[in-house]
């Protein structure tokens, strides 16, 4: 079974926050949950400010089961909010968008786990109880390089400050790839040789610490960075590959 080797406490799970806008798929994971933990507190919210709100609170729980796609934010932003929030609750992501790029982008951000939401029963608890005995997981296949999931966190306020270093000519790069624009689309729109533009994504990519182009344009659109137009993380995904 998938998982990660980051071993941290042991969880004490007594209240469990679940945000999921499907009311079915919310009342379903709290029955899953029920079975696993007996008489625990749960809370379902649909949307992310209720999420939040209950996260806030002095009912604040002890596990956070996110769905990545909301009916008031999309993509990595509704993460970074929780963590904001609650900086030392595990955020354990439930999401039908699975690609490499943004589990990866969730495991460097500090998510306890990542479960693709038409995973089985048997995974979803797999999961759980990773979590509880203070290890990351993440289903076999999902990574390419598990370890990488180790490498230090990244929430919201260090990706801006990262982004707002960028040179003006950085900036403009990653707006082009952001509109899914390839290198020679970039070179040609910016005057530039393609070499040079290759030249640039390289630096860029380094200096916002990821992997490559798609896992930046990822983040990027999923902070709501104000300088770059919003894209789905599936257009981002097809744009760039």
């Amino acid at each position: 079974m998938g998982k990660l080797s980051n071993i941290e406490e042991v969880v004490s799970i007594k209240s469990v926050l679940v945000i999921d806008d499907h009311p079915l798929y919310c009342d379903a994971l709290v029955s899953v949950l029920s079975n696993m933990f007996g008489s625990k507190k749960f809370h379902a919210a649909n949307n992310l400010k209720d999420g939040l709100d209950f996260a806030a609170s002095d009912n604040a729980p002890d596990l956070v089961l996110l769905d990545l796609k909301l009916p008031d934010v999309t993509g990595l932003a509704g993460f970074f909010k929780i963590k904001e929030t609650i900086p030392e609750v595990p955020v354990l992501v439930i999401s039908a968008e699975s690609s490499y790029e943004m589990v990866q982008a969730l495991m460097d951000a500090g998510a306890a786990g990542f479960v693709p939401k038409d995973a089985d029963q048997t995974v979803f608890k797999a999961a759980i109880q990773r979590v509880k005995e203070g290890l990351k997981y993440v289903p076999d296949g999902l990574l390419k390089d598990p370890e990488k999931g180790q490498q230090s966190e990244m929430n919201a306020s260090d990706f801006s400050c990262r982004i707002a270093e960028l040179t003006p000519q950085q900036n403009r790069i990653m707006q082009l790839i952001c509109a899914g624009k390839q290198n020679k689309q970039i070179a040609y729109e910016m005057n530039l040789a393609e070499a040079t533009v290759k030249a640039h994504i390289t630096a860029l990519l380094r200096r916002l610490g990821v992997n490559n182009r798609t896992q930046a344009a990822v983040l990027v659109n999923s902070t709501n960075w104000p300088h770059f137009s919003p894209m789905s993380d599936a257009d981002a995904r097809a744009l760039l590959s």
